[in-house]
């Protein structure tokens, strides 16, 4: 059986379509992953199944996603599959068109996101209109689809009455590891860390108002790992607040990089604010990877992340994105050295229940089921 998985990245840092395509390669399917090349790709990758990628004249906007979905299109009505398995709303419409031309074919929907409720549709009724309208002809073709949590999952359900399986972005657990120390990364010795990181450094992230947070904490220093919308505006912040010596902003690193930087922080900051629906049923991916690194985290207080910080006793919510507050809630986990370590091996704890061996045990039943019919 052949499966064609549709990526709109360039496959580079995307851990939840890494993972899917190894486990369907355990399960002995033939993967074959599209994507598409960013200016700054590197020019090759290294993965351990079979892809292509596709150098498109625009990178964002209304032209970007129409020639994407052509594409994509083209690709899938001249080449032979069985599946063909979209990540996002921004891949699926090539895929349903295709597959109901090419009959006896099959889908797989996985929705990182509540991609109409993101906060970049705010204010442009017109593009959510036409998102919203491509989400309900899509989703008439399917059966069932795939999410990243339980709050996500029930707004489809309600508004299409699909049978949504739930796989949390939760990291692979790793047996063995050796971290580098801080002073072979150059990181400070008598400074707490705090870390944000992630590709999805947009708006309404909270970010800024982190950074401005970083005038009244004391003994510690922020570091930003990634990008985003908003990334190129951080120097400026930092420079607004005279934070030089506070904060350091790094760009996107490899996966096997970043973690060295994940595993020496103390606490990690996910502070997204509940301004869209998206964001309001969001469970981010660094979550997790702080939880695997043995990190307290502060959080906002969004259903799933209170739901998860709760259950494992693994650090705060914050109820304001003033910068004070935040300043007061960072400064007040770093008041206690021994609660702050009780936090951070609630983390590790946590990490022996949250890892992708669980959770893609749930996923292999449900495509055995789906593909032998």
């Amino acid at each position: 059986m052949k499966i064609i998985m549709l990526v709109s990245n360039d496959l580079v840092t995307d851990q939840r379509v890494k993972r899917s395509c190894l486990l369907l390669q355990e399960m002995g399917y033939d993967v074959f992953v599209l994507g598409r090349i960013l200016p700054n790709s590197p020019s090759s990758l290294h993965l351990p199944y079979k892809h292509k990628r596709f150098h498109l004249p625009f990178h964002k906007g209304p032209l970007f996603y129409l020639h994407l979905n052509i594409v994509f299109f083209i690709y899938l009505l001249f080449h032979k599959f069985d599946v063909v398995w979209a990540n996002d709303l921004d891949t699926l419409l090539p895929s349903v068109l295709v597959v109901s031309i090419k009959k006896k074919k099959k889908i797989v929907y996985d929705s990182h996101e509540f991609f109409t409720g993101v906060p970049e549709l705010n204010g442009r009724p017109l593009v959510r209109n036409i998102w919203t309208w491509i989400e309900r002809y899509s989703m008439r073709k399917l059966t069932w689809m795939i999410t990243v949590n339980d709050a996500i999952a029930r707004l489809y359900r309600r508004l299409y009455g699909i049978d949504v399986l739930v796989i949390r972005n939760v990291p692979i657990r790793k047996k063995e590891f050796k971290p580098k120390s801080r002073i072979e990364l150059n990181l400070p010795l008598d400074k707490y860390i705090l870390l944000i990181q992630g590709r999805g450094i947009n708006i309404d992230r909270g970010v800024e108002e982190a950074i401005e947070a970083m005038q009244w904490v004391n003994n510690a220093i922020l570091y930003i790992i990634g990008n985003g919308d908003v990334f190129p505006k951080l120097p400026s912040l930092v420079e607004k607040f005279h934070l030089h010596k506070k904060v350091r902003i790094i760009p996107t690193l490899p996966p096997d990089e970043l973690i060295l930087y994940t595993f020496n922080a103390d606490v990690g900051l996910s502070l997204d604010k509940p301004t869209s629906i998206n964001y309001r049923c969001s469970l981010p991916n660094k979550f997790f990877d702080y939880l695997h690194a043995g990190l307290a985290v502060l959080a906002s207080d969004l259903y799933e992340l209170q739901k998860l910080i709760k259950t494992y006793q693994v650090g705060i919510t914050i109820i304001s994105h003033d910068p004070r507050h935040i300043a007061e809630k960072i400064n007040f986990m770093l008041s206690d050295r021994s609660r702050l370590e009780r936090w951070k091996e609630n983390a590790r704890k946590a990490s022996l229940e949250l890892h992708w061996d669980v959770e893609k045990i749930k996923l292999k039943e449900k495509l055995y089921e789906y593909f032998k019919h």
